[in-house]
């Protein structure tokens, strides 16, 4: 029996970029989670697929950490350019509820307008793999699950 691991860069990395692309574009973000669960499932496809023996949950699961982590860096420096635009659009959506309701608290709008650190940037790099990496082995035990190739046991007579 062959006992090379299987590569799992490549799918995760596949993956990763695919649901962290997904997961900061405005409005799409909303199924973040399931773009990351989805990612997985893809990156365990693509290690089936080039697998030649059966996988285990195990390597789900490592190729749905990779995943999570991968998406959760895409993430993050997509949405280095991207927060401005929804930083103005989530202000403006905000001033024009401000304007229908009498109990909004003073200064909130420079709350929602802070500019981030670099302390807060890997701050929420970290948080976002930690959560990601969890949704990402879901998503790896979920794809090896509906994708992993069977083992064959031979019935010896």
């Amino acid at each position: 029996m062959n006992s090379q691991k299987p590569n799992l860069f490549v799918p995760a990395l596949i993956g990763g970029a695919v649901a962290g692309t997904l997961s900061s574009v405005p409005l799409l973000n909303c199924f973040c989670c399931l773009w990351i669960i989805g990612g997985a499932m893809l990156a365990a496809y693509l290690l089936v697929k080039d697998s030649p023996h059966v996988l285990s949950a195990g390597d789900g699961v490592i190729v749905g950490i990779l995943t999570g982590i991968i998406a959760a860096v895409v993430r993050s420096f997509i949405d280095i350019p991207l927060r401005p635009f929804v930083r103005g659009f989530f202000q403006n959506m905000m001033k024009w509820v401000a304007e229908y309701t009498e109990e909004t608290p003073s200064g909130w709008e420079d709350w929602l307008g802070a500019e981030i650190s670099a302390f807060g940037f890997f701050l929420e790099l970290i948080a976002s793999a930690v959560f990601f990496s969890i949704l990402g082995a879901l998503g790896g035990i979920l794809g090896i699950s509906l994708f992993g190739k069977r083992a064959q046991h031979k019935i010896q007579g």
